[in-house]
């Protein structure tokens, strides 16, 4: 039998060292978000992307090992904020940009306001509606490693009736209207619903948004009256499904949230004027409930400020605004189902942690808030077998604070350590 060199067997000896090369995490505190426990004095064991093991006690690295000192940190999963806007951040000038911004101007600017959500330590978000296939765009770029973001889930254009709160011509002069259809995101019976869906798979979405009820910031009278019939929402859903699609609901009336549910929609956003009965419903059909406090507190600041809106909206924005927190208060005690979701780009991007200081300020335990946006999250989406707990098998989405959550949870805008799929973006 011929014998191998030594001399050709030493690279070959080493490549298969670097192979079994780990990342150890030592966490003082872990947050697994695979229960409600706060485990002492873990080691999380990484290879390439994904977790391969946790282990109590901090384990000792091989030669090979690298180790990251998080022992006076508290980890958990990186965090996941289901109702996000990448393409805008709230100005008074807001309403005019479309005259002034290329799609260009809005994709670079939505990577600096991607990379701002990830380094707060959200490494997956839901991109809940956006103009010029900014979130498809941005996907594909932070997937490639272009540039520097969280994972998104895109819905692409919102879909909305003519009119309606995501209707693209709202409130600019009749000479500009024109009648946008199904491929602009507006449909007007079921047949128009189908082929929105079908035109949102077809331009790369991962989940369906449609605007049920008026909206606050849209200029158009009402922010809650219903915008979709019982055979357009069916519609919507029925086909969604067929590809493979989840749809989220932007509502704050009542009759058009309650005429979603009915057709089997996977979120309600903001839902501001349930009530009891209507939690009921969600809790009967397992309607995840996503509250976007943030926004609201957000809207009723600005509406005391004269001129930030234009007129229409102010009054919305300071009746709907104020209310989304004790909705949000009510719906826990209920029992609903809560996925965190902020509507950043409402607000500043990169504040999105704020969300947890609002839930908690309603009742919400500091644990729930943070399964909340972590698990919780990663059902809604249908990907909990992969995200949203540190777990063997999960990718390695992974993020610390310094000190307690648990009791200061304002530690949640302290993130100082990001990693997302086994690399670090933030140390």
């Amino acid at each position: 039998m011929k014998k191998t060199p030594l001399a050709l067997l030493l690279p070959l000896l080493a490549s298969s060292s670097l192979v079994d090369a780990a990342t150890l995490i030592h966490a003082g505190k872990l947050i697994t978000a695979e229960n409600k426990n706060v485990y002492a004095k873990q080691t999380i064991v990484i290879e390439q992307d994904k977790i391969i093991g946790v282990e109590a006690g901090f384990r000792a690295p091989t030669a090979t090992d690298t180790v990251i000192d998080l022992r006076q940190h508290t980890v958990m999963p990186g965090l996941m904020d289901m109702h996000t806007h990448f393409y805008t951040q709230f100005s008074p000038t807001v309403y005019s940009e479309g005259f002034t911004m290329n799609e260009a101007d809005y994709a670079l600017r939505g990577a600096t306001f991607a990379e701002k959500t990830l380094l707060a330590g959200f490494t997956t978000v839901r991109e809940l509606g956006d103009n010029h296939h900014i979130s498809t765009a941005l996907k594909k770029a932070i997937a490639k490693g272009y540039v520097k973001g969280p994972r998104i889930y895109a819905a692409g254009k919102s879909i909305a009736t003519t009119g309606g709160h995501a209707d693209p011509t709202n409130g600019v002069a009749y000479a500009l209207m024109a009648d946008p259809g199904p491929k602009e995101g507006v449909i007007n019976g079921a047949d128009d619903a189908r082929k929105a869906v079908r035109q949102r798979y077809k331009e790369g979405s991962d989940v369906i948004k449609i605007t049920a009820t008026g909206g606050v910031l849209s200029v158009a009278k009402s922010g809650s009256n219903p915008q979709f019939t019982d055979e357009e929402l069916a519609a919507i859903v029925s086909t969604a499904n067929d590809y493979g699609l989840k749809v989220a609901v932007h509502a704050h009336g009542k009759e058009g949230m309650e005429r979603a549910i009915r057709a089997g929609v996977a979120s309600i956003e903001h839902g501001t004027y349930m009530d009891k009965a209507t939690m009921t419903l969600m809790r009967k059909n397992g309607t995840y409930y996503v509250p976007t406090i943030s926004a609201g507190k957000w809207a009723a600041d600005k509406a005391a400020i004269a001129g930030f809106f234009p007129d229409l909206v102010r009054p919305k924005a300071a009746t709907i605004g104020s209310k989304i927190q004790q909705t949000f208060a009510e719906a826990y005690k209920a029992g609903v189902k809560i996925a965190f979701g902020t509507d950043a780009g409402v607000f500043e991007h990169g504040n999105n942690w704020k969300e947890f200081v609002y839930m908690t300020e309603a009742g919400m335990p500091a644990i729930d808030a943070i399964l909340s946006a972590t698990i919780e999250g990663a059902r809604l989406l249908g990907v909990d077998s992969e995200l949203g707990s540190i777990a063997a098998g999960k990718f390695a989405d992974i993020i610390a604070v310094p000190g307690d959550p648990l009791t200061d949870i304002n530690q949640m805008g302290q993130v100082s350590f990001v990693m997302k799929a086994g690399q670090i973006y933030r140390q």
